[in-house]
Order: structure tokens, then C-alpha cells, then sequence
């Protein structure tokens, strides 16, 4: 393995041979440590003796499991070690594939156990270790000493910069799912808010909208007057949200494709070819390619395709949501880039694969600002994500499933983001795959509507689940959910400021 790699079907070649670093951290006195994220694990991480370490890899899982050490969309290379009086964060600014392995001298022993070694005067004093290792890189690590939970938020935010500071809007209810059909579709169902008197700021459109799946574009047979509607959502307040993701069609009548393959801006594979793969827009048995967001002309250039007389049929009112960023790639490796693909100034995909999804979501915030002439706020969902990534948006907990092991986890995965610096953070109500009970949708919504990032999304597969919908008695207790959340929009948006201005965490 020492120059390639192979996984299934897939050989990686290693030009520059075999190449990690790794450190090793001990913490006398300290028994619990947290951060990490993106895990679907509980808050306060686990000895990892005995079982797989924390992976930090950013991943398009399809159906992740609950409690355990996976990787999943994000990665946030921070730990926080907490003890009364203390707290002391390990930043490991690495973007490669990571490993964190986790030891303690207290893995095992019982509460009672604890006790007796206390009133014996024996035992040995709590220490925590953390390896930590990546596959390439240097390393640059931070050593933030508090000594309070906030000193530490502090520190990292000055670091990393703080959470941006949201258009208000987007603090209220966004309901989405994959796909809202039509324009009249979209109509009915924010008519059937007014209706049943629910409110809603945001609706948002998956990639069914888009003319033959090529972003910066709209079906005109489903979407044909997509400016009428977004003005007609604006005149009653509200928003919407379309989706643009980083795979681009490999069409030859498409513009965005060529004039990406024209200047170059192409990720590369390592015989210097435009580097190709299935994804949403290309599944077989046509290709994607991947725009090299690494490059800053690529970025400069994707941030201008949010002006107005580029993103035809756009207006203010239309914001945008990042998805299948990690890089997801179908036909890929662990359904994502190569390792050996090369971006800008000679890079491979090994050496910076963890900042793909921040790079996206980059630029998509810096052309949101721009079209505006910086006069409004962005608002832009990215699904991967790493430090730094709460400068440009939202992150939410990626593609859950509608069990309440997933309601559950939702709680601890968002507190973990918050400490990570990722304060504006949800799950989709609901659960995105399978079909909830109507007592979970219920549960879901009253847990949401206490989750700083709050939207209903679904699976194309999936029952429409409106909240209408629901019995006629499990309407009002979603209702009650809704209009408390915007009771507390004050609360909320203070707490945001907060955050944006010392990093501590919304939800806490």
C-alpha cells in the first residue's frame, strides 16, 4: 500500500509514496471530552480502545446508522476537553482524511466503582488521551487554554471567524422536500399555510426544478415563469430557496459546462484529463464534472453566476442551498473523489478533501453579497462543511431517517456543531428517508422548532407530509410548535448577534 491504494474496484496512486503525521495529546485530570463533529454519536465523545476511531472524512452517507464513530458530511478538526474550573480545545488544522482515537484511564469503572477509589483515597487521577492522525499534511495545531467554555469559543472564533450573522427570515420555518412539482405545486402549498393559518417564511426546491438537472437553470415546462412566482411569494413575505450544487452536467450544449471546460476550472485526475463521475445530474449514463473551487477563479467566477442577468429568472427573494458538496461522486470511492484527482497549483484531492464543501459554500455566500451590492445578507445551506464554514451559512445533519433514534440524535449533533463553531444547525423535521408516524412528524416539529436552522425536508420517495396533512388531531400541536418559534424570533435573533459577535453557541 505503500504507493497505491485500493478500495473495491478503485486504485488511488500515492505519486508522493506513503505520507501522515500524528500526535499524541494526554490530559491529566480531564475525564470528558467533545467536539468533532459531524458524528451521529452522543455529545460527550467515547474511549475508542478496542473499536474504530472518530473519522473525519466528509461522505454523502445514504441512511447513516445512529451511535457511532462514522464519518458523515463535515468535518471540524476541534475537541474540547471540559472538568469543572477548566476548558481546553485541541484545534488540528489538517484537511486530510483524520482519525482521532480516544483512550481514558475511567473507561469501564461504574459511578459506584468511582466512589469507593474517592472514600479509599485510592485510584489514579482522570486523564484522557487523543491521538490524533491525518493522512497527509503538516502539523499545525492550536492549543486554546480557556480557561472557561467560552474562552475557548472565543478563541477558536478568532481563529476561524464566528458564525455569520443571519437574514432574519431565514431564523423562521422553511419547508421543503425533493421536489415540489410545479409552480402551481409551490402555490398550493404555500396557500395551504394561509389556510390552515401556519406560518412560513421560506419554500424551497430541490434539483427536480432545474431545467434536465443543470443548475442555473428552471424547467420551463414546470417552471416557466420563475420570476412571477418569486415576486408573488415576495409581495406576502416570503422567500425561496433553489438548489445549486457543485457537479455540472457534462453537456456540450449547457453553458455553464462549457465555459468551465473552456477556461480550465475543472478538477483534474492525475493524468491531467477533466476529472469525470456519475452524480445527481449525470447519472447514468451521462457524467458530471467537478468545478475546482480550490482555484480562486473558479471561485470569482461561480459567485458571478448569482448576478441577476446570469441566474436567469432569479431576484432578491431567491436564496441557495449547497448539496452533495463533500464531493459526492456515485461512481467514485466511498461514493466520493479519487484521491489522486489535483486541483489548483498542484494539490491532490488527498491533501484537501475536507475543504471542498467550505470552498462551495464560499462562494456561493461571496455571490449572494455581490448581487445585492452588499446591501442584504446571504443565506446559503451547505450540507459539507469544515472550520470556518459558519463564516458563509447554514449546515444541517444531512439525509436522517424518520425513526425517533434520529429525533434523538438530532439534539446532541447540533449541540456538538455549536461547540465547533457551527451555531446555525438543524435535522429535517420529519426525517428525510422512510415515512413518519403522525405522533413522531409532531414530536419532530416541537423538538425543531427549538433547533436554530428549522425546515421540513423529505425524499422524492416519500408521503407528502404538509402538516395539514396530518390526523385533524395532530394539527394543532404543530401549529402551537410553529407559532411558538416565532413568539421567540426575538430571542433567537439576539442570541445569533451573540454568537456572531463572541462565538457562543445559539443552542446550548
Amino acid at each position: 500500500g505503500s504507493w497505491e491504494e485500493t478500495f473495491k474496484t478503485h486504485t488511488d496512486s500515492k505519486p508522493h509514496g506513503p505520507s501522515s503525521v500524528g500526535l499524541d495529546f494526554s490530559l491529566p485530570g480531564f475525564e470528558h471530552v467533545y467536539g468533532i463533529p459531524e458524528h451521529a454519536d452522543s455529545l460527550r465523545l467515547h474511549p475508542t480502545e478496542g473499536g474504530d476511531p472518530y473519522r473525519l472524512y466528509n461522505l454523502d452517507v445514504f441512511q447513516y446508522e445512529v451511535f457511532t464513530p462514522m464519518a458523515l458530511y463535515g468535518s471540524v478538526p476541534l475537541l474540547l476537553a471540559h472538568r469543572p474550573r477548566q476548558t481546553l480545545g485541541i484545534f488540528w488544522l489538517n484537511a486530510a482524511e483524520t482519525w482521532v482515537d480516544i483512550g481514558s484511564n475511567t473507561a469501564g469503572k461504574t459511578l459506584f466503582g468511582k466512589l469507593l477509589d474517592y472514600m479509599q483515597g485510592g485510584g489514579e487521577t482522570p486523564q484522557t488521551e487523543v491521538r490524533w492522525m491525518s493522512e497527509s499534511g503538516i502539523i499545525d495545531v492550536f492549543l486554546l487554554l480557556g480557561p472557561q467554555p467560552s474562552d475557548v469559543l472565543g478563541q477558536y472564533g478568532s481563529l476561524t471567524g464566528t458564525q455569520a450573522l443571519p437574514p432574519l427570515f431565514s431564523l423562521g420555518y422553511h419547508q421543503s422536500r425533493w421536489n415540489y412539482q410545479d409552480e402551481a405545486d409551490v402555490e398550493a402549498v404555500e396557500k395551504g399555510f394561509e389556510e390552515h393559518e401556519l406560518p412560513l417564511d421560506v419554500l424551497w426546491l430541490d434539483i427536480e426544478h432545474a431545467d434536465g438537472k443543470r443548475y442555473f437553470t428552471w424547467d420551463p415546462a414546470k417552471f416557466p415563469r420563475p420570476r412571477q412566482l418569486l415576486e408573488h411569494l415576495a409581495a406576502r413575505k416570503r422567500r425561496m430557496v433553489s438548489i445549486v450544487d457543485p457537479h455540472i452536467k457534462v453537456d456540450g450544449g449547457y453553458r455553464v459546462h462549457a465555459e468551465l471546460r473552456a477556461r480550465g476550472l475543472y478538477v483534474k485526475t492525475k493524468d491531467g484529463h477533466d476529472y469525470e463521475g456519475w452524480c445527481a445530474p449525470g447519472a447514468p449514463p451521462g457524467s458530471s464534472a467537478y468545478p475546482d473551487f480550490t482555484n480562486p477563479e473558479m471561485r470569482e467566477w461561480w459567485a458571478s453566476m448569482f448576478a441577476f442577468d446570469q441566474y436567469e429568472g432569479s431576484t432578491e427573494s431567491l436564496f441557495t442551498w449547497n448539496d452533495m458538496n463533500e464531493p459526492s461522486v456515485f461512481s467514485g470511492p466511498e461514493v466520493t473523489m479519487h484521491k489522486d484527482a489535483v486541483h489548483y497549483g498542484g494539490w491532490e484531492h488527498r491533501d484537501i478533501h475536507n475543504l471542498y464543501g467550505l470552498y462551495v459554500h464560499m462562494a456561493t455566500a461571496e455571490g449572494q453579497i455581490r448581487r445585492s451590492g452588499g446591501r442584504l445578507r446571504p443565506f446559503v445551506l451547505s450540507r459539507a462543511f469544515f472550520a470556518g464554514s459558519q463564516r458563509y451559512g447554514a449546515v444541517w445533519t444531512g439525509d436522517n431517517t424518520a425513526d425517533w433514534d434520529h429525533l434523538k440524535i438530532s439534539i446532541p449533533m447540533c449541540l456538538s456543531f455549536g461547540l465547533a463553531g457551527l451555531a446555525f444547525c438543524g435535522a429535517d423535521i420529519g426525517g428525510f428517508f422512510q415515512n413518519p408516524g403522525p405522533e413522531l412528524q409532531v414530536r419532530w416539529y416541537q423538538a425543531g422548532a427549538f433547533q436554530p436552522f428549522f425546515r421540513a425536508h423529505a425524499h422524492l420517495d416519500t408521503a407528502r407530509r404538509e402538516p395539514w396533512l396530518l390526523p385533524p388531531e395532530h394539527l394543532p400541536p404543530v401549529r402551537a410548535a410553529l407559532r411558538r418559534r416565532y413568539a421567540l424570533l426575538p430571542l433567537w435573533y439576539s442570541a445569533f448577534y451573540r454568537c456572531h459577535r463572541s462565538g457562543t453557541p445559539v443552542m446550548r
